[in-house]
């Protein structure tokens, strides 16, 4: 049994690793800090915080006493470290944020650790995974080699380099002080809970909506998708079975440029309303394929982000290698219960999309033009 801190759990990959956790390791004890920002959402754990499965505390990493009273009081013997600012256009509207909770924050969680496991000699048993990104690693070429673990950092936006910064920080506490952390670089995520500032669930919900789908550019940009339960079990294996000191890339092998990323989740869709029609129709009567219509008919391209890097592709050989973990979840098929879970829980982001969400919206899309 082991006592366990996730922070960042009521996030989009946190409450679905919270999910997976507790499911494949009942015995051991969950500690959930978040610090409940727009992003977060604990609908989903409530069940868990109801029949006292997990302890829920509303707190920022950033809090030095609160994370010190945490680790004196739970002896934390895991943590998985999830909490972080995540949306490239917001790190561009507002890159302190990034820095303070994605580097400081870090940092403070980090010291919170080290003391602990000092204190009560835990160093060999202990493991602190930090989960990062493969926006450290900068922007491919159509024709690179896919980013492996030992590939350059070059970020390209304050969202990057402020996960950049984080990396470098364990390290450093990894080589200084022997810290037993050990980090994760994965591809982009999608599936239940994502909030919809991210592209997928901003496709699908527009698209519900009959609103206009923004594309970036013409559409070209790459990315490697990732499902979220690959994601999560790959974490577990890492935090478990994985060498301290060590990094692994976790990608999803499915390498896809958001112009037919888009395409396809409108023909899910219209496939979904054709299959039941007159049930869907009368809930989304703003969608085009309420009418028979497509909702590529939606798709609008407009002025691209500043410093948007162009490709990302994961080489996660060392995983499979080393801990025998590859992803289950192919693209079509995960997309497609996606946009099923969409539909199935429009209240959850009815409510995600109301108020300060919308108000976002407009701010970084309003001022863009088609193209």
């Amino acid at each position: 049994m082991q006592s366990v801190l996730i922070t960042g759990g009521a996030g989009f990959i946190g409450q679905n690793l919270v999910h997976a956790w507790r499911a494949a390791r009942p015995g051991d004890r969950l500690t959930v800090v978040d610090a409940m920002t727009y992003a977060a959402n604990v609908r989903s754990l409530e069940p868990l915080i109801a029949d006292r499965s997990i302890q829920l505390v509303k707190g920022d990493i950033g809090d030095a006493a609160l994370m010190q009273r945490l680790f004196d009081e739970h002896k934390f013997s895991r943590v998985a470290h999830l909490a972080a600012e995540s949306h490239v256009d917001r790190s561009i509207s507002d890159p302190e944020a990034f820095l303070q909770t994605n580097v400081l924050g870090t940092f403070t969680l980090l010291k919170a650790a080290l003391d602990c496991w000092r204190a009560s000699a835990m160093f060999d048993t202990a493991r602190f995974l930090h989960v990062s990104t493969d926006e450290v690693y900068g922007s491919l070429g159509p024709t690179d080699p896919a980013f492996t673990e030992s590939s350059s950092y070059r970020p390209n936006s304050p969202y990057a380099a402020s996960k950049a910064g984080s990396d470098h920080l364990v390290r450093a506490f990894v080589a200084t002080y022997g810290m037993p952390a050990l980090i994760t670089n994965c591809s982009n995520n999608y599936g239940p809970y994502q909030h919809p500032e991210k592209l997928i669930p901003l496709m699908i919900i527009h698209a519900l909506e009959g609103k206009p789908l923004p594309v970036y550019g013409d559409g070209s940009n790459m990315r490697d998708w990732l499902h979220v339960s690959d994601h999560c079990d790959a974490l577990m294996n890492v935090i478990e079975r994985g060498r301290t000191g060590e990094t692994y890339n976790v990608g999803g092998g499915n390498e896809r440029n958001n112009r037919d990323v888009v395409g396809l989740i409108c023909d899910t869709i219209d496939a979904a309303f054709a299959a039941d029609d007159a049930r869907l129709a009368s809930r989304f009567p703003s969608c085009p394929a309420a009418t028979a219509g497509s909702c590529r008919t939606l798709i609008t391209y407009v002025t691209d982000r500043p410093g948007h890097d162009h490709r990302y592709a994961i080489d996660a050989t060392k995983l499979a290698t080393e801990l025998g973990r590859s992803c289950s979840v192919g693209f079509e098929d995960g997309l497609k219960q996606t946009v099923q879970w969409y539909l199935d829980h429009e209240l959850w982001w009815r409510d995600v999309t109301s108020g300060a969400y919308q108000a976002w919206i407009d701010k970084n899309y309003g001022f863009r033009r088609a193209v």
